[in-house]
């Protein structure tokens, strides 16, 4: 009797990289991939309002706009890991909250497998540290609210409930419309860029 067929863990990525999701080498993550995957990576199922998805590459960049405006002193590797973030969800897609804690600790141990992959491949630690990740982790919370209410159909009463009510930041300070894939990627590769630069030249 034949032994059963290996199934296939690796994406073909349009690099031309072969992305292995169980053992992920940081040789195999390009940039190019992650902007292309998270501009089409849709937050919230697409449940939101607008002729375009809201893309995950979007959500992205005002994570780390918030990031940096709630820390003043951030370093250049600490704006990198805010804007990459969820950059993991290039390849296994944006999954809702609800739906993950259903999943269990299958999803999150790819999650921080591909998370490690791509801070490698950038120069950065593997996985932010507690302070660090916690200060992100409320930038995302406070994108979440905005994303909410002017995307997503929540009542101000029921995204504080769920998200609390963002205090210094406000709506005007963030760009959340809905942008074309193509627009979405140039701007995150965009910030990517800017952020590098930094790295390189200093704070």
């Amino acid at each position: 009797m034949p032994a059963p067929k290996t199934p296939r863990a690796w994406q073909r990525m349009l690099s031309g990289r072969r992305l292995d999701l169980l053992d992920p080498s940081p040789l195999d993550v390009e940039l190019s991939d992650i902007a292309h995957g998270l501009a089409r990576v849709a937050r919230w199922n697409g449940q939101t309002r607008g002729d375009h998805a809201f893309s995950v590459a979007q959500h992205s960049l005002i994570v780390e706009n918030v990031f940096c405006r709630m820390n003043a002193a951030a370093s250049p590797d600490d704006m990198l890991l805010a804007l990459l973030h969820d950059a993991p969800e290039y390849v296994i897609g944006d999954m809702i909250s609800p739906f993950k804690s259903v999943v269990g600790g299958g999803y999150k141990l790819v999650e921080k497998r591909l998370e490690a992959a791509v801070h490698l491949r950038f120069g950065l630690p593997p996985h932010a540290n507690r302070d660090l990740k916690d200060r992100i982790k409320k930038a995302d919370t406070v994108a979440a609210y905005f994303e909410a209410t002017e995307l997503a159909g929540f009542s101000m009463a029921e995204a504080k409930k769920f998200f609390g009510l963002p205090r210094g930041i406000t709506k005007d300070m963030i760009d959340i419309e809905p942008a074309p894939a193509l627009e979405a990627q140039s701007r995150f590769m965009e910030r990517f860029d800017a952020i590098e630069a930094r790295r390189k030249t200093g704070p």
